[in-house]
């Protein structure tokens, strides 16, 4: 049964009764003065809360009052989130299930057809990710990606019942639309409540749901299968009801479950907010600050080379997830497995991916570092991509096994550049910019990679596989110029070459983000 995934990323805001002007995780939540009015509250209540000076908190922190609250953190934000992006990603890649299910013989889906329908979902998904990071700033976040998972699910539904091609195209498009904003939204709000090093672990988990729902969703259509002829409906229709039906009713129950910002956020009482704060605070440079929205930050967001070479190599490195969700179970066919053999061999490779990485992201937190496990990713995908292109004398053995090397290889890879560059900025304005910006230049090869997979190509797919390699090597070119100007960068800094940046006008000192010199980069 055939498949689709991508990948793509966001973040937070603050309580409106103690600030209006606040919404910056590097801001630290709160303004000064809320903060001292709440730290008054609460500092005999909570022996991790120290004395303050100057109205701000010292800076020592309880270790255990810290591990407490993130495991509180960890507890209320991930497990739905986790669930509602397993349902998201099964709601775009079903259309592989359907596609040989009947999908093809009764839309007539031949020639470059599918490939337009894979196509057109990418082109609102790219253009509304980063306006909608900008509504999402503004409002709640349990209710807003609620409501898109609510018009994604009656969208993805509504495509079990289309009689052509052109409105099964009119409904990706929708659906495409409706998914823009909800992984850009997701990593704003997350980041907002984690130190820069805790992240990466987390949004793995985060895209360990997107690469198991590869598994769930072959599983599921294998059951939905069985559903063919019930009430006169293909089973190709009854996909897309069955799994559409079941992200709009759980959209229903994730208006009360979604955490908000921590400002907002029902779970945690204003003790433990004024900790978080303090903790985000020591994690990243107070005066890396962007709260105001000018012409200054506009030029600063948008001449950062970091968002564009970052970008750059999530673009690149993508291409080998592409290629794995959207064709897999067709490239297993061509190995000589039926349909169904095809769907369960599709298995083993998403679970191992996904362990893999849940497991190099716990390595790269521990050692604070990023540049090296996405080398370790790039070297073994490039392995698996050039065993597919000389595939005409490797037994099926070796070509299922270079499977294998790309899913590992590859799939770590978004989540991976996604978290580097969050690590590397700062601001709650630029934040919100550069989060949704990576995510909506980086799913650029999704359009690519799903032309490239010809269908009179079928057995060997140089096109395709030529493709994913050439810009797997362009991903770890932008990548190696990403480490080595954050390198030099540093050591600019350290050396005290970017100080004179502090002889500018306070509003612009106090407004620059990770341009300030105190900023030190993660490599």
């Amino acid at each position: 049964m055939p498949y689709s995934h991508e990948i793509t990323e966001d973040t937070m805001d603050v309580e409106r009764d103690v600030s209006q002007a606040q919404n910056d995780r590097d801001t630290v939540l709160f303004n000064a003065s809320a903060l001292d009015t709440i730290t008054e509250h609460s500092r005999e209540a909570d022996g991790s809360l120290k004395a303050t000076t100057n109205g701000n908190p010292i800076d020592s922190i309880d270790p255990s009052a810290e591990r407490r609250l993130r495991w509180k953190i960890d507890l209320h934000i991930y497990p739905i989130l986790f669930v509602l992006y397993i349902f998201a990603y099964l709601d775009r890649i079903n259309i592989g299930n359907a596609r040989i299910q009947g999908l093809t013989e009764d839309l007539n889906l031949y020639g470059n057809r599918y490939n337009i329908a894979l196509f057109v979902y990418f082109i609102p998904y790219i253009i509304l990710e980063t306006p909608s990071n900008m509504i999402i700033k503004k409002v709640r976040p349990s209710w807003y990606l609620s409501a898109l998972m609510f018009g994604w699910g009656i969208v993805n539904m509504s495509m079990g019942f289309v009689k052509t091609f052109g409105q099964l195209v009119a409904l990706r498009f929708l659906l495409g639309m409706f998914e823009a904003g909800f992984l850009p939204g997701m990593i704003y709000l997350t980041s907002m409540y984690y130190k820069r090093h805790d992240f990466q672990l987390r949004m793995s988990i985060i895209f360990f749901g997107i690469v198991i729902s590869g598994a769930i969703g072959g599983l599921l259509a294998y059951a939905i299968a069985g559903l063919d002829g019930q009430f006169h409906m293909r089973a190709w229709r009854w996909i897309f009801i069955i799994e559409g039906g079941a992200t709009a009713l759980l959209s229903i129950f994730a208006v009360f479950l979604i955490a908000d910002w921590p400002s907002e956020c029902r779970f945690l009482d204003a003790q433990e907010k004024v900790l978080l704060s303090r903790i985000i605070a020591a994690d990243s440079t107070a005066e890396a600050r962007m709260d105001t929205l000018n012409k200054q930050a506009y030029k600063l967001i948008f001449s950062d080379w970091k968002i564009w070479v970052c970008s750059l190599a999530n673009f690149g490195l993508g291409g080998a997830p592409m290629s794995i969700t959207f064709f897999i179970p067709t490239i297993l066919a061509e190995f000589g497995w039926t349909a169904r053999q095809a769907q369960i061999h599709s298995v083993p490779i998403f679970v191992a991916a996904a362990f893999w990485m849940l497991f190099i992201s716990w390595l790269s937190d521990r050692s604070r570092h990023r540049y090296g496990f996405i080398m370790f990713g790039f070297v073994v995908t490039i392995v698996g991509f050039s065993l597919l292109l000389c595939q005409d004398k490797l037994s099926r053995d070796v070509k299922y096994a270079a499977l294998f090397l790309i899913a590992i290889g590859g799939f770590p890879q978004i989540p991976f550049t996604l978290t580097w560059l969050a690590n590397n900025i700062s601001g709650h304005w630029k934040r919100a910019f550069s989060s949704s910006m990576e995510v909506a230049l980086g799913n650029i090869s999704g359009p690519v990679m799903t032309s490239v997979y010809l269908e009179r190509e079928a057995l060997r797919y140089p096109t395709g596989y030529g493709t994913a390699l050439a810009l797997t090597l362009l991903g770890g070119i932008a990548a190696t110029v990403m480490f080595v100007g954050l390198l030099l960068e540093n050591r600019a800094r350290d050396a005290g070459k970017r100080d004179h940046r502090l002889h500018r006008p306070a509003e612009e000192v106090e407004n620059m983000g990770d341009h300030h010199p105190s900023f030190r980069f993660t490599l």
